[in-house]
């Protein structure tokens, strides 16, 4: 085998490894063990340590061994009791595991450090004492190296899980603050947007609209007979309505905050009359709906009368229109009903999006929204919304 291939079974094999190992450690981060559990195994590492020494071993040494195991249920909550209960097992008994176990926890959960080194100093010396008095000067080194292994090591670990959860917390917070300052940006791009946006309606939309009024308004002047004085007025009218809506828009969109802001007047169906009669096509009203109805099932029912009869005038000319509306089986039902045109289809620019968004209105109250031509050349609307406007499951 050469040499290249060896150094690519190489690489290959320390990447599997590195995989297997980071899912290892993401499985062990995902899967750790509740705290009860943890507890318990150390109780009963303690009370085995003190039951399978109990060769040579008097009733009250025994006893001080099983108090020290006892003692460990405390740690959490008084951890600096835990370790001084666990003090008489270790001089007297045999107490190593509790008495190790006590120190982590002293490493862990408490930060003053003169009590660190206390209980680290203490652990020394009962640990000394435990293994005997050393008779050579080597049983004095290695005396002196296990007792500081004991001493030291379990409180640096404790010392090491407790910067751990320090760093965890920090980087939460760190987290927190970030995801707080990206929703800070946010919305100040959303402000900035709404406000170019609030420019854009005013200085363009706004000046259209303005030149439409004016143009009514010289044609309402010099029209030759009632009829055409009247179309014009109707469409000066319109476009008055349409400045109204179209500054509340504009300051909705400017104001901090505007989103909790509703748009003033807001349409009922009180309104449906004047709305019909300022549509100026021949159309018949058949709408029996309480006025006890909700505010957004009023609104929902106006736009969609709204809606269909520009369609209506956009589409259809001179087509007859019927509007029908009842509460049937618990839901309101809307119909709006046009004949075919009787005259040539108006040239109007037209997003085709004035039915998707009225379906979409219909969809959040929980209705739907069904159009489609008729058998005599006309287009049928119908709307259904829930009387409680619950919004739909799923």
């Amino acid at each position: 085998m050469s040499e290249s291939r060896v150094r690519r079974v190489l690489d290959t094999t320390d990447r599997r490894l590195d995989t297997v190992v980071d899912a290892g450690l993401r499985w062990i981060r995902g899967h750790r063990p509740p705290w009860w559990l943890v507890d318990a195994f150390f109780v009963a590492a303690a009370v085995g340590d003190a039951v399978l020494d109990i060769s040579g071993a008097t009733t009250f040494e025994t006893s001080m061994s099983l108090l020290a195991a006892a003692a460990l249920l405390l740690r959490r909550r008084l951890p600096v009791t835990a370790f001084a209960l666990t003090l008489p097992g270790l001089f007297v008994g045999s107490a190593v595991v509790a008495s190790v176990v006590a120190l982590f926890t002293i490493g862990q959960r408490t930060e003053r450090r003169w009590l660190m080194l206390l209980a680290a100093v203490v652990e020394f010396v009962g640990f000394g004492g435990f293994v005997g008095p050393p008779q050579t000067f080597e049983d004095v080194i290695v005396s002196i190296i296990y007792a500081l292994i004991f001493a030291l090591g379990p409180l640096s670990i404790g010392l090491l899980a407790q910067t751990r959860q320090r760093l965890t917390e920090r980087l939460a917070e760190r987290d927190t603050a970030r995801a707080e300052e990206r929703r800070q940006a946010a919305e100040v791009a959303l402000s900035r947007e709404r406000a170019l946006l609030a420019r854009e309606m005013h200085d363009v939309v706004s000046h259209q609209v303005t030149l439409i009024a004016v143009q009514a308004g010289g044609m309402q002047m010099a029209g030759r007979d009632e009829a055409e004085r009247g179309f014009a007025r109707t469409i000066r009218q319109l476009c008055v309505v349409t400045l109204q809506e179209l500054r509340e828009m504009v300051q909705v969109l400017r104001a901090a905050g505007g989103t909790d802001r509703q748009i003033a007047p807001q349409p009922v169906l009180a309104d449906l009359d004047r709305l019909v009669a300022a549509a100026g096509l021949d159309t018949t009203t058949a709408v029996a709906l309480p006025e006890t109805l909700s505010q957004p099932v009023q609104r929902a029912v106006y736009r969609f009368v709204q809606e269909a009869l520009t369609n209506v005038r956009k589409h259809a000319p001179g087509a007859a229109v019927h509007v029908s509306g009842a509460v049937v089986d618990g839901a309101v039902a809307v119909h709006v009903v046009n004949g075919p045109p009787a005259s040539a289809r108006l040239e109007l620019p037209g997003s085709g999006l004035g039915l998707i968004g009225l379906s979409e209105r219909a969809s959040l109250l929980g209705g739907a929204l069904v159009s489609g031509p008729t058998e005599d050349g006309g287009f049928a609307l119908h709307l259904t919304l829930p009387v409680d406007h619950l919004p739909p499951t799923g």
